[in-house]
């Protein structure tokens, strides 16, 4: 499976995302942040049918509390998973892998829990703005980290490029993606640039990060 994680900036269309897919014709999934789909979603259902790629981001509901929702979309343009932020895990099966996700801060509120759903390949945690501090960014990839090992799974997540939470001076956008086995593969660190993840079953190359457990080949672009 071939996932593109962007980090683009906050904007009120979806300009960022169908250039992402203009640029990866070949890619599985696109991963975006929390929110950035806004209340363009049949806008971003109609670029995934479009362009065959299954996308994976969060979008709102300006009328309801909570407003955050994460959402998938499937290579048809059809919406296969929209969940409430703060609520139990779910997961979909699509392109032969178990995918669930979490929205920004559930990730240390709530953490991933649902006893409910078995077996996930793929966690992926779509974040809104940047982190607030260095000690936030460490907090919040350990505990991915954490939720990796105990689920044996990837986990990866993605925040906007700009923005803050509340008053604060400081904005470091993160992306990140951790080995089912707890190796943490990327943790990107105020650098935006889009980030191609290959994820293989199957055979194990030698200089890739693996796992044995699930026998699972991770390969990261640009690596730095």
């Amino acid at each position: 499976m071939k996932i593109i994680i962007g980090q683009p900036r906050l904007e009120q269309h979806l300009l960022q995302l169908e250039a992402e897919l203009k640029q990866h014709p070949d890619a599985d999934v696109l991963f975006f942040p929390e929110g950035y789909l806004n209340q363009n979603v049949e806008e971003a259902c109609r670029l995934a049918a479009g362009y065959g790629t299954m996308i994976v981001s969060g979008h709102r509901r300006l009328d309801e509390r909570p407003k955050d929702r994460s959402i998938i979309i499937n290579k048809a343009g059809e919406i296969v998973l929209e969940k409430t932020k703060y609520t139990p895990a779910e997961v979909v099966e699509e392109q032969g892998w178990v995918i669930s996700t979490l929205l920004c801060d559930e990730l240390v509120l709530q953490g991933f829990r649902n006893e409910n759903i078995g077996h996930v390949d793929i966690i992926m945690h779509s974040i809104g703005v940047g982190m607030f501090s260095e000690e936030q960014y460490s907090e919040w990839v350990e505990a991915a980290r954490q939720i990796a090992l105990q689920h044996q799974c990837v986990v990866m997540g993605t925040s906007h490029a700009d923005g803050s939470y509340r008053d604060s001076e400081i904005s470091i956008s993160i992306a990140y993606c951790i080995a089912p086995g707890g190796e943490v593969v990327l943790a990107s660190h105020s650098d935006t640039r889009t980030r191609t993840i290959l994820l293989n079953r199957g055979d194990l190359a030698p200089s890739s990060h693996t796992t044995q457990e699930n026998r699972m080949n991770i390969t990261v672009s640009p690596s730095f």
